[in-house]
Parts: C-alpha cells; sequence; structure tokens
C-alpha cells in the first residue's frame, strides 16, 4: 500500500499563523471521512495527536533550499544503507535513511519481526525487511528510533546524505 501524503500546509491547523523557516511544527495523519489527511499545529498549539491519529511526527520547517541542491543518487544512499549495516551505533541513522528510501519507493516493506526476547521477556528490538528490485536484494533494518538528544543532529545528518549541489 503506497500513502500519498500531502506537503506541509504552509499555517497552523489550529491558529492559522503561517510558518517560517526554524519553526518546530507537528504533523499528524488522520482520518477523515474513509481518508487520510495530513494536519500541520505549530509547537505552541500543539496539545496531543486528535482522535483518528494514524500518525504523528515533530519535524523543523527547513530553510530554502538551494536551486542548486538535488536529492541524492539512489545508489549512492543505497551504497550509504549498506555500510550503515555494520556500525551498531549508527543504528538510528540508518533506520531514517531506510524510512526515507521506502518513502521514494526504492525499497518496500516485506515483513517486521521482533528480534529475540531480552531480560522479563521484553523484546530487544523491532527488524523490518525491506526488498530492493533496483539491487535485487533484501536489507534488514533495526528499528532503531532515535534518543530525543539525537533528534536534531540526526536531523543534521540525515539532510546532509539526502541533498547534494547545496545546503539542505
Amino acid at each position: 500500500m503506497d500513502l500519498k501524503i500531502q506537503r506541509p500546509s504552509p499555517t497552523c491547523n489550529q491558529t492559522g499563523s503561517e510558518f517560517k523557516a526554524g519553526d518546530v511544527i507537528f504533523s499528524a495523519l488522520v482520518r477523515e471521512e474513509g481518508n487520510l489527511v495530513r494536519r500541520d499545529w505549530s509547537h505552541e498549539a500543539w496539545a496531543s495527536p486528535p482522535d483518528g491519529t494514524l500518525a504523528w511526527w515533530r519535524s523543523v520547517v527547513p530553510e530554502q533550499i538551494d536551486k542548486g541542491a538535488s536529492l541524492a543518487p539512489v545508489d549512492v544512499l543505497l551504497d550509504t544503507l549498506e555500510s550503515l549495516a555494520d556500525q551498531p551505533e549508527e543504528a538510528s541513522l540508518r533506520y531514517l535513511l531506510a524510512l526515507q528510501l521506502l518513502r521514494r519507493k526504492v525499497l518496500r516493506f516485506a515483513e517486521s519481526r521482533s528480534e529475540g526476547e531480552g531480560d522479563a521477556g521484553c523484546h530487544t528490538g523491532e527488524v523490518v525487511l525491506l526488498a530492493c528490485r533496483r539491487r535485487d536484494c533484501e536489507y534488514q533494518v533495526v528499528a532503531a528510533l532515535p534518543e530525543a538528544e539525537e533528534h536534531a543532529v540526526l536531523e543534521d545528518r540525515l539532510a546532509s546524505l539526502l541533498w547534494s549541489g547545496g545546503e539542505a
């Protein structure tokens, strides 16, 4: 199933105020009349996800991207995904990169499974299996969500991987 998600709104869903570069915003995919609709809120207006929310996330409104900037070539991003496989300390960056490749339809979701159990029956992590037709292979990616203090650094690192020819 491929979801088409709208671009961010230029204004807050609640207050109508315009977003500016550097503003922290919250976005949610909300079920409305059988459809998924994206809604965006300013940091100040956000309280919690509304009823019917399928997913929500925090982001920062980017500076306008240079006209010379372009998305990095897919093969470079796949090479990077592969090179990060042997670096457990980069699990969060690898997971975010895999999600971007999934969004760009370079990778397709194959399956998800829990990887073992730790103490007291707690799962040690979820592994997502992603298929790549371009290279006729599958990638196992640990679903490693970044810690709160890592968000800004990972956002910058991911942007530098995704964009070339200018600043992102």
